[in-house]
C-alpha cells in the first residue's frame, strides 16, 4: 500500500454531476523527499523513508542534518514510513509528486491525530444519559452514578467508562474516495472527513 505524507488545510464542498452536494477535506499532499530506502539485506524489510514540508537547519537537529545531507534531501519536518513502493524504482532524494500516487476515484485511507479535548466527563466522553432532572437532583445532572460493585467484589471493575483525558489520539479514517486531485498546488481532495485539526499531519495510504 503506497501513500504520501500531507496536511489537513480544512473542509470545503464540492457539488457532482448531478448537483448533490459532496462534503470534502482538503489535503495537501507532497511532495514527498526520499529519505532512505530500507532493504530486506540491511534492515529486515523493505520501505521507503518519505518526508515532507521543508524547514530551516537551524532547527534541525544535527543527527537528523546528517541523515537528510546523506540521503540528498533538503531538511524536512516529517519523516515517516511506507511498505508498499517497489523500491527498486527509488533512490534517496528523489520527490513523488501527489499526481505520481493518487487518481481520481482512488480509495484511501487517512491517519491523523484527533483534536485535544482535554479532561471532559462521562457525558461528552462516552454519551452518558446524565442523572434525572427531578425529585430533588439539582446537581447530578452531568454525574457518572455508580460506579463500583457492592461487598462483593468491592472495586471498580478494570475498563469503566469515566471521565478523562479526551481525544489527541491517533485515529484511522478509511474507505474515503478520491475526488479531485490538483497537482499545480499538490492538493488531494477526498469525499468526507478527516480527523485532526487544520494545518495537522496526515499519513494519506492507497489501498485501491
Amino acid at each position: 500500500m503506497v501513500g504520501l505524507i500531507g496536511k489537513k488545510l480544512g473542509m470545503t464542498t464540492i457539488f457532482g454531476e448531478n448537483g448533490v452536494a459532496i462534503p470534502c477535506t482538503v489535503l495537501e499532499v507532497g511532495p514527498c523527499y526520499v529519505v532512505q530506502v530500507k532493504t530486506k539485506e540491511k534492515d529486515g524489510y523493505e520501505a521507503l523513508q518519505l518526508g515532507f514540508e521543508l524547514k530551516k537547519e537551524k532547527h534541525t537537529t544535527k543527527p537528523l542534518q546528517g541523515h537528510f545531507k546523506k540521503a540528498g534531501a533538503p531538511f524536512l519536518r516529517v519523516l515517516k514510513e511506507f511498505k508498499g513502493f517497489d523500491i527498486g524504482k527509488y533512490k534517496p532524494g528523489d520527490q513523488i509528486r501527489v499526481e505520481d500516487i493518487f487518481a481520481v476515484g482512488d480509495i484511501v485511507k487517512v491517519t491523523g491525530r484527533s483534536k485535544g479535548k482535554g479532561f471532559q466527563g462521562v457525558v461528552k466522553r462516552h454519551g452518558f444519559g446524565g442523572g434525572p432532572k427531578t425529585h430533588g437532583q439539582s446537581d447530578r445532572h452531568r454525574a457518572p452514578g455508580s460506579v463500583g460493585s457492592s461487598s462483593f467484589p468491592s472495586h471498580t471493575f478494570k475498563g469503566q467508562r469515566m471521565a478523562g483525558h479526551m481525544g489527541d489520539e491517533q485515529v484511522t479514517v478509511r474507505n474515503l474516495e478520491v475526488v479531485e486531485v490538483i497537482p499545480d498546488a499538490n492538493l488531494l481532495v477526498v469525499k468526507g472527513s478527516v480527523p485532526g485539526a487544520k494545518n495537522s499531519y496526515v499519513k494519506v495510504v492507497k489501498l485501491t
